[in-house]
């Protein structure tokens, strides 16, 4: 090759690289994903070390705690059934991929079907996690020292992307991810935590995104963005957009109080576009929180009721529209939020929706988050991220559940 043409070819390549780097980090995977049939495994009872392709169709039945070695992977096939007994749980130390469909999801569900009966993924050392169009049900089984289980942990920086899934009746944190770098999207988390527990709980690093998912009646914060308070960097950073969040962080009462989203302890967080209903706290952003370089505009706050009674503490009653930026912080409002002054003031107008404020672990939902026409959330977002709040967009690239 001729000397003159080696710093045109270095300039492509280099441009090449910034418009990657400059495009926005948000996988949409609508498209039927092919999931290798290599080193398939049986139907029927399995446990122990594992690796190989759960299969579409099959039904497999965890009777003891399963392992995945490093540099194993274990991969489910659309449609893999799998049911959980004896309190058993996952161990990922090398790769999971379950890569269910819209057609056909991949389950994850105990024997009994009753809350917190199985031990969940534990992935502190894994190598990376992908899961997409999958239910995960009635995890947060309890641990030897008889504390719930998290649904899915991860303790390294690693690629964690959870995309299109379903969770419901966790005892614990739903998904504590710290140091990852993770595309969490368009999934929708339900009835979590029995006395505590994050829906998203966010720490030590972790990087990405969190978007167009829809969090209802989770016993902590709806999603928990922390780094250190020892380690401050590297830094939590986390984008926080198109989000719906409803009927959150009751049942702690108020020691702690849950947050829809909260932001301290040296994290940075930009949160935009986020319905946030009936919730004990909406947005806090703390003041050991990076609070000269967090953002944060064009959230909808609503209450369906004007005060709702202490679950823990029933002599106090608590105003929740006193608590969209609780004074406990230091966030305030936004001149582009849409904050409710009464009850039908910036009513999101749910499709199905009963107005519940606290409901127990466990409790069904059967609530249709999509919006009606005439929604306040249509064509009021920040369009950085989607025109519309929440997490059903018009667009089509919510929720597509």
């Amino acid at each position: 090759m001729q000397t003159k043409y080696i710093p045109l070819l270095l300039s492509i390549f280099c441009a090449a690289l910034l418009l990657s780097a400059c495009q926005k980090d948000e996988v949409t995977t609508f498209t039927k994903v092919q999931v290798p049939s290599s080193s398939p495994i049986t139907a029927g009872d399995i446990s122990g070390f594992l690796k190989g392709t759960l299969l579409t169709g099959q039904t497999y039945t965890i009777t003891g705690d399963i392992t995945v070695k490093p540099g194993d992977t274990l991969a489910a096939q659309p449609g893999a059934i799998v049911i959980v007994k004896n309190n058993a749980q996952i161990n990922i130390q090398g790769v999971l991929q379950l890569l269910g469909s819209k057609d056909q999801p991949i389950s994850f569900d105990s024997d009994t079907k009753k809350p917190g009966t199985w031990g969940g993924f534990q992935c502190d050392s894994a190598q990376a996690i992908t899961i997409k169009w999958t239910y995960i049900d009635n995890t947060g089984g309890p641990d030897a020292g008889g504390s719930a289980r998290r649904t899915i942990i991860v303790n390294r920086a690693i690629p964690v992307d959870i995309e299109d899934s379903w969770f419901t009746n966790g005892q614990d944190d739903l998904m504590g991810l710290f140091h990852a770098h993770v595309t969490i999207l368009r999934n929708t988390i339900s009835s979590s935590g029995s006395t505590d527990g994050e829906g998203i709980n966010l720490k030590g690093g972790a990087t990405g995104i969190v978007a167009y998912n829809v969090i209802f009646s989770q016993a902590g914060s709806g999603i928990k963005l922390e780094t250190s308070k020892t380690i401050p960097f590297p830094q939590t950073e986390v984008e926080v957009y198109n989000n719906t969040i409803v009927s959150i962080g009751w049942r702690r009462g108020s020691a702690e109080p849950g947050r829809a989203v909260s932001v301290g302890v040296n994290a940075i967080g930009h949160i935009y576009n986020n319905i946030i209903v009936n919730c004990y706290h909406g947005i806090e952003i703390f003041v050991d929180g990076d609070v000269a370089k967090t953002t944060y505009n064009n959230n909808l706050f609503y209450a369906s009721v004007d005060t709702y009674t202490d679950l823990v503490d029933p002599t106090q009653k608590i105003n929740i529209r006193e608590n969209f930026y609780p004074t406990s912080g230091v966030g305030a409002s936004q001149p582009g939020d849409l904050i409710s002054t009464k009850i039908g003031n910036y009513d999101p107008m749910f499709v199905k929706f009963d107005g519940i404020v606290a409901a127990p672990n466990g409790y069904p939902n059967n609530y249709d988050f999509r919006l009606q026409n005439g929604s306040p959330a249509f064509g009021t977002g920040f369009t950085k991220y989607n025109q519309d709040l929440g997490a059903y967009t018009t667009d089509n690239k919510g929720n597509q559940h």
